[in-house]
């Protein structure tokens, strides 16, 4: 037999089927705490531009996955470094091969809108920092006409003050002309005393407070090598040598960099030596820190810091790995390894919980590039796998960042 409603009982049905279907789509929603942006190369070839795979984070797993239309062209070739506006609403992308900075509005669903491509004051960009309303980019060589990689010379810093577009929702954020300083638009990275030798930067930082910019790199007509951070003051993207534009020792080849949220210390990884160095930051001056350099895995190419917990993570190239430390007014101890997709490149913690980190893995498997994730045990700093991970990414990921979505997020506690 079948049963037979009448109208008010068919209402009350339809009535508690939409707040099923509302209660779990608001679920869905605050299950997703961050979304991760990632850039991959994809293909080699003149013609082929770059793309960003976008990910959703669940606050309960850790897991991620991609959002649909995802990945969506980075604007140019060969991307290598990303940064956000401070609000969280603009992401630019560096594509290495085109000498291009691509702004994109990131929507609420985390899709990204290509807005407005700028032209970086030197050759071959490679890292890039936002702090406050100001943009600065590393370049590998500075803009000069004998500059080529049959001939190089030293890179260079750029600073964009970053403005906003009257019209438009979300707000539209591009780079303005580039700061002066004298007469150029860039400030090159030389070694006092040493005018012809070649200059190698690899990364930059801006401390959380945005008084102190710091650029790693190596003098590459020595060998070995030798590793340097130069330091700037930073006022409002105007940059000023610190030191008497002499910079501080760093090992052999640093090749990634990093500071606390305090703005107290500064870690800088070396690739040459499998060691990361720290060092504790006064007025800008660098003094490393006791026990410093502590031993990372093979080939460290990244470093991050917790923003809220007191411990870091070195994503080691070579040996596939992420080293873990905890921190104790500064100094780091070692808490062990975990493995990795093949080569992490790259590495970053969530900015909504603090306690999902993940790994750019530049070979992956044999096919694609991958991310491994982990939630971090907040209590030990223990890293445990993230369920499913890795994940796909496409072809030879190189940079990662990520913004905070609805949700408080949960994962481990203890």
């Amino acid at each position: 037999m079948r049963m037979k409603f009448n109208k008010p009982s068919q209402l009350a049905l339809v009535a508690v089927a939409s707040l099923l279907v509302a209660t779990m789509l608001t679920a869905c929603e605050t299950l997703t705490v961050d979304f991760v942006f990632v850039t991959s190369a994809q293909a080699a070839g003149p013609n082929n531009y770059g793309v960003i795979d976008v990910f959703e984070i669940n606050s309960e797993s850790g897991q991620m996955r991609q959002i649909p239309t995802s990945p969506f062209p980075s604007g140019g070739r060969n991307p290598v470094a990303e940064a956000l506006t401070s609000d969280n609403t603009n992401l630019f992308v560096v594509n290495k091969d085109d000498n291009t900075i691509v702004q994109f509005i990131i929507g609420n669903d985390g899709k990204v809108y290509a807005q407005n491509t700028t032209n970086t004051p030197g050759i071959f960009p490679m890292a890039v920092a936002v702090s406050g309303s100001n943009l600065f980019v590393v370049d590998t060589y500075q803009p000069l006409p004998t500059c080529s990689p049959a001939a190089p010379c030293s890179g260079s810093i750029g600073a964009f003050p970053i403005s906003t577009a009257t019209t438009g929702h979300p707000p539209s954020q591009y780079l303005d002309a580039p700061i002066a300083n004298g007469d150029l638009n860039y400030w090159p990275l030389n070694l006092p005393g040493k005018p012809n030798d070649v200059i190698v930067p690899t990364s930059i930082n801006v401390l959380t407070s945005g008084s102190f910019l710091y650029v790693s790199a190596y003098d590459a007509s020595v060998t070995p090598n030798v590793g340097y951070v130069f330091g700037f003051a930073n006022n409002s993207g105007a940059l000023t040598p610190l030191n008497g534009g002499v910079p501080f020792f760093a090992g052999t080849h640093p090749s990634g960099i990093a500071s606390d949220a305090s703005s107290t210390y500064l870690y800088v990884t070396d690739s040459a030596n499998s060691n990361v160095l720290g060092y504790a930051v006064s007025s800008g001056m660098l003094t490393p820190l006791a026990g410093s350099p502590y031993k990372a895995g093979g080939s460290p190419s990244s470093v991050v810091v917790d923003p809220t917990y007191p411990f870091a993570y070195v994503a080691n190239a070579q040996d596939s790995s992420v080293t873990e430390y905890s921190m104790s007014n500064g100094v780091l101890t070692s808490l062990g390894t975990m493995a990795t997709g093949l080569q992490p490149v790259a590495i970053g913690i969530d900015p909504s919980t603090n306690h999902f980190l993940y790994t750019v893995n530049f070979l992956g498997n044999s096919v694609d590039g991958t991310i491994s994730g982990f939630e971090l045990n907040t209590t030990s700093g223990a890293l445990l796998v993230s369920q499913s991970s890795p994940y796909k990414a496409n072809p030879l990921p190189t940079a990662v960042v990520a913004i905070p979505h609805k949700g408080t997020g949960a994962g481990i506690t203890k």
